[in-house]
């Protein structure tokens, strides 16, 4: 006849209650990078690393789907920039906050980013500890900069733009990746089949680029791409 005095304990084998961690996705062309970031931040058993991309569409194409709470985004990432990537990624879900990673950490760099929508800025040459406090920030609803940069930053976000000057920031987002995807040595015809648009259609924004940009010749393009941190060097 069964105990009823016995005591039964039950092991619970769910590795986090659900509600109390905090989803991130990753995001880095590098898989080395990639997975060692998300080890990093699984190790830590207040996040939980949902997701990862290694470029720009795929990261706005999969936080669309899982909506994480944090995504970690390298800015200089294939296909679209992570720049470019956040600011799309802001405007589908209004709830995830951005933390950039970048071996480019010039004030320009950094302004571009949280003009962008991030909430966040590490250089890659920070230490470990200083991304999870980044992450630890941004989901309390703070910003981060790294204290390297934030007086140099500062003054570059309270400089005042050369009047007339256009930017990349003055392009649509269409424009912008259509740049982008220039600089990367695309052709005119690869660009509308990355995008999914007609030859007409790219070459129209391709000229508008151009024209609003004020440049020439495609070498012209790459220069601009590549100072306003869309692509590496």
């Amino acid at each position: 006849m069964p105990d009823k005095n016995r005591t039964f304990i039950f092991k619970v084998t769910h590795r986090r209650a659900y509600a109390m961690y905090t989803k991130v996705m990753v995001v880095d062309s590098q898989r080395l990078i990639r997975e060692g970031i998300s080890r990093l931040i699984d190790a830590d058993s207040d996040f939980e690393v949902i997701a990862t991309a290694s470029n720009g569409r795929e990261a706005v194409d999969v936080a669309r789907e899982k909506c994480p709470d944090i995504v970690v985004i390298e800015s200089q990432l294939p296909r679209l920039s992570g720049t470019e990537a956040v600011r799309q990624i802001r405007e589908h879900c209004v709830a995830t906050a951005c933390v950039v990673i970048s071996s480019m950490d010039s004030p320009s760099q950094v302004k571009q980013a949280l003009t962008a929508g991030a909430s966040g800025f590490v250089p890659k040459d920070a230490g470990a500890a200083d991304l999870i406090e980044a992450i630890c920030a941004v989901r309390e609803g703070r910003s981060y900069l790294a204290p390297s940069l934030a007086d140099q930053v500062v003054s570059a976000l309270t400089a005042k733009t050369t009047e007339g000057q256009a930017g990349v920031s003055d392009l649509t987002v269409r424009q912008r990746e259509v740049l982008q995807l220039i600089a990367e040595g695309f052709s005119t015809k690869e660009i509308a089949r990355e995008l999914g648009i007609s030859l007409k259609t790219a070459q129209t924004h391709r000229a508008n680029v151009m024209d609003r940009m004020g440049v020439h010749k495609a070498s012209g393009l790459v220069r601009l791409a590549i100072r306003e941190g869309l692509v590496a060097a």
